[in-house]
This record gives structure tokens, sequence and C-alpha cells, in this order.
């Protein structure tokens, strides 16, 4: 099964969940239609979304609340894009330029600031205290991730324990939730909630491994952005500690030095060590890692068509190159 065939076994339900976004995206404040509609519509994977449509099937949920909340958590996703790029001066994101570069960093940022009081609008129309809670959670979680990666911004020292926690605070977080918060409206036992949880958890870390393994491996036009982003940013991500951990005191003064300067010796350089120590390869194998952690996680839940899209939804996350 193919993540085709998942986006067809979905397609309906993203359909509607897509009429949901464009009609909450509604507002008399032309500016706000405008970078809403940009972000939202610039050809992003759903993936969020669609775990929350296949968590809930995965436990007979036959209500609507899941396109509202498939909505609000592509909402509040949408949100820290926004911000994210205004943080990291990005230019360019999913082959297009980055909202704050064709309206501005104000623009960005309130109306990531609206998507946010916009979705939570619409949790509190679920009128579910669980579900509320779950996403004031995470939306917090997420902040405090921003925050930590923030900190760990031009700084060669950071732990590979420390950038997991970044990992896991400021993207897995929402994954969790939006594999959890179907649990929650199919009624799913703790336990069940709690397996979803994991695989969500899991997954959405292996995403982002993945996502900082192809910043030095792919080419610009599969990942929609700039190769060596991350690293012009600083941002000391896993291939980058790996490859101090391994190398000679000068491979490792190499990445120290471009952490420190954003790689302004050169991309080359960095990607040399990197082939050298194998840190692509160790990467990819911690998000094999992670999305064995999450298959083992739902493996006990009964076999079905929306179980099977998760499972496949695992694999895609370690084979894609996009």
């Amino acid at each position: 099964m193919s993540i085709e065939h998942i986006r067809s076994f979905i397609a309906q339900d993203m359909s509607i969940v897509d009429n949901v976004i464009r009609d909450k995206l509604h507002s008399h404040v032309l500016l706000i239609r405008q970078v809403s509609e940009y972000i939202i519509n610039s050809g992003g994977k759903r993936l969020r979304p669609a775990l929350v449509i296949l968590s809930a099937g995965t436990f007979g949920y036959s209500g609507k609340f899941h396109y509202n909340l498939a909505a609000v958590i592509e909402f509040i996703h949408t949100a820290t894009l926004l911000h994210d790029d205004v943080v990291d001066e990005s230019e360019l994101r999913r082959n297009r330029e980055t909202a704050n570069a064709l309206f501005g960093n104000a623009a960005s940022v309130l109306v990531g600031d609206f998507l946010y009081s916009r979705a939570f609008q619409m949790m509190v129309e679920v009128d579910n205290m669980r579900v509320m809670q779950v996403l004031a959670d995470a939306t917090n979680t997420i902040a405090e991730g921003e925050v930590l990666q923030l900190l760990n911004c031009r700084d060669p020292q950071v732990s590979e324990e420390n950038y997991l926690q970044v990992i896991r605070f400021k993207t897995a977080k929402l994954f969790e939730a939006a594999s959890r918060l179907g649990a929650i409206l199919g009624n799913a036992t703790p336990e069940e909630e709690n397996a979803m949880s994991i695989y969500g958890m899991h997954l959405g870390t292996a995403f982002q491994l993945v996502d900082d393994m192809l910043d030095y491996s792919a080419n610009n036009q599969d990942i929609g952005k700039n190769l060596g982003d991350d690293l012009t940013e600083g941002k000391p991500t896993l291939p980058l500690i790996y490859a101090i951990r391994m190398g000679t005191e000068e491979q490792a003064n190499i990445i120290r030095k471009a952490i420190e300067d954003g790689g302004k010796d050169g991309f080359e350089p960095v990607l040399n060590v990197i082939r050298q120590t194998a840190a692509l390869e160790y990467t990819k194998k911690c998000a094999e890692d992670e999305v064995a952690t999450a298959v083992a996680a739902i493996a006990s839940l009964p076999d079905s068509e929306n179980k099977k899209c998760l499972l496949q939804l695992a694999s895609f996350a370690v084979t894609r190159n996009h």
C-alpha cells in the first residue's frame, strides 16, 4: 500500500477538512485572508490533519468533530510555520517564497496569532474538555520547543539528548496530539489512547529526523527549500552533532565553526565531514528506530484499513525524499 493509496482512502474526508479550513479562514480583514490562504494553499502534505482522520477512523468514530479538529491541527501547524520563518529569516518553503518574504515579518507574526486564536475558537465548539486540554498542552509545549531551539542556535555543544528534546517538543508534540485526538473522539480505552499517543510522538520524531537528514542529502526541488538552510540558521541538528562526536578533532572543528558562523566558509567542507563520519546513515537509523517504536505501539489495535494506513505512514516517514 503506497502513500497515494492512503491519500485516496481519506480523499473524501480530507476534502471536507479543506472546506472547513477555507470556511474558518474567513476574516473581514483582507490581509489576514491573503496571508492565511497563501500559506495554507502552498502544497503541504497535510500529515497532521490526516492523522486525526485516520486515528478517529481506527476507533470507529462516525461524527463530524474530527473534521474540525483536523483543521485546528493544521491551523496550529501553519501558525508555527509563519512564526518559524520569521525567526529563522527563511525565504523559501515548499518551493515558494515564505509569507514573511512576500508580506513582511509583521504580517506573518500577526496572522500566525490569528490562526492560533481561530484554532482555539474552533476547539471550544467541540465542547470536550479533554480535547481542549490536549490541544492547549500541545500548543504550550510547542512554544517551549521553539524557545529551546532558539537557545540552541549557534551552539556546537548541544547534545543529542537536548536536540531530541527540541524535536519532541517542537515537532512531534503536534503529531502526538493529532493521533490522540482521534482516539478521544472514538472513545478509545486509556490504553488505546496511550498507544496512539506513543505512535504519534515517535512518528513525528522520525519525520523531523528525516527532514534534518534531507537538509544535507536531498536537492532543493525535492525538499522545497534551500539545502543547508539549517546550517545557515546555526541549527545543530543530529547529522552535525554526530559528526562532531565521531570525527577527528580537525573534522569536529570544521563542524563547530560552521555551526557558530552559519557555514560562511562553505557548505562543501561540512558535507565532506558528514559523509566521512556516516552521519546521515546514523540519522536514518535513529529515524528507523523511532518508526519501529511507533509501529510496535499500535500493534495490538484491531486490524482495519485505517490501521494499515497508519502503518504505511510510518514506512513513508523514513523512505521519502521530500
